[in-house]
């Protein structure tokens, strides 16, 4: 369906891709790959058609279409929701314009005439065409797709300039999946997403037609959409049959089997390099000598990779336990003016929970967090810190308490507890930040790098209770790896707002839902949690549907009046010719009889013995003609009445 033969892109001096060819199937879900920085961004832009390349070739079938769905960026206004994803359908609401258009022409035209008889014909070809289309579910399908994605139905009426940039997004997202393209590209479609919408796209994508190609730092997302891995590195790409897991298993068994062989062939090298040295100058092992050297030059190097980031190990540093009871919220409630967000919350969590918040955005999760951290002051109710509980909080806006003029390096250091330099650079390597990065004042970093490492320095610090809000965001999957690593031996009590399944699942052992002002606590991590209220989603989304669905017209609809006239006028279009024809007959006829009695008149007209006797016979025979025309065109006129 798409092909890509020989691409090649640099920026400057750097290599992108170098001689780069993959093909994508129809419907294959195939998940893109690789390191930050290693072009699979760039990659989606070629497909799309918005990068060009150096050299090579992007092909595609005959009539297929592409969606794109960059990470960010895109905003609208001016619509109300469901008028902005609606406008999906570019084809239906054409179709339903014209009719609308042709409808108000219907009103000033005549009935009998043939203008009138045209623009039904012209309604009843686009209504035929609606229908073709399935342009009575536009509203089921729409709403469905937006209640998927995390909206509410009092959200179809609001201004799409009422909505936060994550919302825009999902905006964004909702329209590209009601298009239906022939190839998807998604890049970090789960960034703005919560856990429950997060599952939904997961079934939408795994059922949709057109094939998907999808970017993504989330494993458990990956696994479960994509049966195919593009792996970028290098410059070059590689196709795994397979998803996720299976290609990080296979791909490090293959690295590890390199590795071992780059290894054994650096041994026979240099035991080959020793006899070559030691026995050069003896004429004796001359030729063993020479065929030695030969033999080198013939060994094609193997080239392994450098042990990657995730073999960084790291833990926090020791902290003293805390009492049993490690935070308690009694009643506890939170409104910002006239609007409640949390309300009656109790809760008490313990020494050792590790627990997970889940909830659809804007259900007030970080509300809760922050409430639990003690920065956010409650309207109503108590909140009780146990004994010798010390608290760390990490949230996206701590990146900028962090000191522009100090580096990388210096600004974790001034938290270290002993570690050294070479220590604290393996660990920041784990967080991005490789080789001179370390030395880049704050000043200079993106949002995503402050992030980084704004969690890495609060990670370094001796705390027994984590309150971490969304730490994943900006990380990749072996930075993910050495968090999960860490927490997972952490001796302490946490808390974490994410949406990354696949990272909370071996971590967490109780799950806190927020929704409709309160908070439900669910045993176990979050796939148990999606399956102990899969039941209550469907009913949920059962009832959104149903509300969404159309509903049957009753009594005289409009539409139908015009499509059973344009019909019936389709079916009578033979009979309206046939009767046009009958009457030109009679007219042809009547000419023809009137000439024949004005020369009958005559008084020298029988005088012409045998012609007069053939313009008589020739006169009966068009007053019987005539007669059987009068008789047909009364029977076409009944058929038509």
């Amino acid at each position: 369906m798409f092909t890509l033969d020989g691409v090649s892109l640099r920026f400057g001096p750097h290599v992108l891709f170098d001689g780069v060819s993959a093909a994508i199937g129809a419907r294959e879900r195939i998940g893109l790959v690789g390191s930050n920085g290693a072009g699979k961004s760039t990659f989606l832009k070629i497909l799309a058609g918005l990068q060009d390349c150096d050299a090579g070739t992007v092909s595609a079938a005959k009539n297929a279409t592409v969606g794109y769905l960059p990470q960010d960026g895109l905003e609208t206004s001016g619509k109300t929701l469901y008028a902005e994803a609606e406008s999906a359908f570019e084809d239906i609401l054409s179709l339903r314009a014209k009719i609308a258009e042709t409808d108000a022409a219907l009103q000033a035209l005549p009935p009998d005439s043939d203008a009138y008889r045209d623009a039904l014909e012209i309604v009843a070809d686009a209504e035929r065409r609606l229908e073709d289309a399935d342009a009575a579910t536009l509203r089921s399908r729409t709403e469905t797709v937006l209640h998927g994605l995390g909206f509410s139905q009092s959200d179809m009426t609001r201004d799409t300039g009422e909505f936060s940039g994550g919302w825009q997004m999902r905006i964004a997202l909702a329209k590209l999946l009601l298009r239906e393209p022939t190839l998807l590209l998604l890049d970090e479609p789960t960034n703005h997403l919560d856990v429950e919408s997060q599952d939904w796209l997961e079934t939408w994508l795994q059922r949709c037609a057109g094939a998907v190609v999808v970017v993504s730092h989330d494993r458990a997302f990956l696994d479960a959409v994509c049966g195919k891995i593009f792996a970028l590195s290098s410059g070059r790409l590689e196709t795994w049959n397979g998803n996720y897991s299976y290609f990080e298993k296979a791909s490090r068994e293959r690295r590890d089997a390199l590795r071992r062989a780059a290894r054994n062939q650096a041994r026979e090298i240099a035991k080959t390099e020793q006899f070559i040295e030691r026995f050069r100058a003896k004429a004796t092992k001359a030729a063993q000598v020479q065929s030695r050297i030969r033999r080198l030059e013939k060994i094609e190097r193997i080239e392994a990779e450098e042990e990657d980031a995730a073999q960084i190990s790291f833990s926090f540093p020791p902290a003293p336990p805390s009492g049993q009871v490690v935070l308690e919220l009694k009643n506890a409630g939170k409104s910002y003016g006239a609007i409640r967000v949390l309300e009656n919350v109790d809760f008490r969590i313990e020494r050792g929970d590790r627990i997970a918040v889940v909830g659809v955005n804007g259900a007030g999760k970080s509300t809760l967090v922050r409430m639990l951290a003690g920065t956010e002051p409650l309207s109503a109710g108590t909140r009780t810190e146990g004994l010798h509980v010390a608290v760390s909080y990490f949230a996206q806006h701590q990146a900028k308490e962090l000191d522009p003029a100090l580096d990388v390096l210096t600004t974790v250091n001034d938290v270290a507890a002993g570690l050294g330099t070479s220590r604290l650079r393996s660990l920041l390597g784990a967080f991005l930040f490789r080789g001179e990065d370390v030395f880049k004042p704050v000043g200079v970093l993106s949002g995503g790098e402050r992030n980084r490492l704004a969690l890495a320095r609060m990670l370094l610090r001796p705390f027994n209770f984590l309150i971490l809000d969304e730490p994943t965001n900006h990380l990749d999957m072996r930075s993910k790896a050495v968090l999960a690593q860490a927490l997972k031996q952490y001796a302490g009590t946490f808390v974490v707002v994410s949406h990354d399944r696949a990272f909370l699942d071996p971590l967490v052992t109780k799950v806190i839902e927020v929704k409709n002002r309160g908070i439900r606590v669910f045993l176990g991590n979050v796939s148990d949690y999606l399956a102990a209220t899969a039941d209550e989603r469907a009913r949920e989304r059962e009832a959104f549907s149903a509300a969404a669905s159309p509903k049957k017209p009753k009594g005289n609809d409009p539409r139908e009046r015009r499509r059973a006239s344009a019909e019936r006028l389709k079916k009578l279009a033979p009979i309206r010719k046939k009767l046009q024809e009958t009457e030109a007959r009679i007219a042809a006829l009547e000419d023809e009889q009137r000439r024949f009695e004005v020369a009958m008149a005559d008084p020298a007209f029988f005088s012409r013995g045998e012609a007069s006797k053939n313009d008589v016979l020739a006169y009966e025979a068009a007053k019987s003609a005539l007669a059987e025309a009068y008789a047909l065109w009364e029977n076409l006129a009944e058929q038509l009445s």
